[in-house]
């Protein structure tokens, strides 16, 4: 009895030693820039699940938070929308945000069939499209729904008219769109840093201006589908390099 007390006295003893001397050996290999946050126990009562509240971005419960970003990103640049505009799909924002400085609107679709397109072309083969025709372009969450988008790029460098603006939007962090996927595709994510050098390819380096909106908390509500509605104000302007939702472009 006395030696098999002995043997768990040493077994102590041996425990004791190796957690002082691991910890702090691990905490000495660890790079001076980390800091050592205590440790939090992340509470996930609503989100520990397997589908999204909404596979349609948030349509279904609010406005989505990428178009939040993008009225937002539209606004501030309102004064480039003006003369005669492209948009994408329909002229929802070209109206919203032009008003009476838009002077003749046009709406590009890739396919027949949408009413209120008046242009129907490949952004990646529209030679029909006139050069130097448009003041403004509002190309917002359609890139990533071009496979070759470099040929698109260089067109829509093509219909601007010198000091033409492009304003655009595509996704960094988000669901995939099915709705495009089924229907035309949907290929890329991009970074603010892939977006400016692509971009740098054809516009002049010195008028691509791209930044980044988002954060980890928007970043996760829009994956799920939640709404604008459902975050506060400060949490969506909050704003995390390191979580590019959403991504916003404006060249010259």
């Amino acid at each position: 009895m006395r030696i098999a007390n002995r043997i768990l006295n040493v077994f102590r003893h041996l425990k004791f030693t190796f957690r002082r001397l691991l910890i702090p050996a691990a905490e000495v290999l660890l790079p001076a820039s980390v800091s050592r946050p205590a440790r939090q126990q992340p509470a996930l009562p609503d989100l520990r699940r397997l589908q999204p509240f909404s596979r349609v971005n948030g349509w279904d419960r609010g406005l989505p938070i990428d178009r939040y970003y993008i009225e937002r990103f539209l606004s501030s640049h309102e004064l480039d929308i003006r003369g005669h505009v492209l948009e994408i799909e329909d002229d929802t924002y070209t109206g919203k945000f032009g008003g009476n400085r838009v002077i003749e609107s046009d709406v590009l679709h890739v396919t027949e069939g949408n009413p209120k397109a008046t242009i129907v072309a490949d952004l990646t083969q529209a030679n029909d499209i006139p050069s130097d025709d448009f003041d403004c372009i509002i190309f917002t969450q359609t890139l990533q729904c071009i496979y070759d988008f470099r040929a698109a790029i260089q067109t829509l460098h093509r219909i601007l008219k010198t000091g033409g603006v492009l304003l655009a939007s595509f996704h960094g962090i988000s669901q995939i769109a099915r709705y495009d996927m089924d229907r035309w595709g949907e290929y890329w994510r991009f970074t603010t840093l892939s977006a400016r050098l692509i971009f740098e390819e054809v516009f002049p380096p010195e008028n691509v201006k791209v930044q980044a909106c988002g954060n980890v908390l928007t970043a996760i509500a829009f994956l799920h589908g939640l709404a604008t509605e459902e975050l506060k104000r400060e949490e969506l302007d909050y704003h995390d390099r390191d979580y590019e939702m959403l991504i916003t472009l404006r060249a010259v």
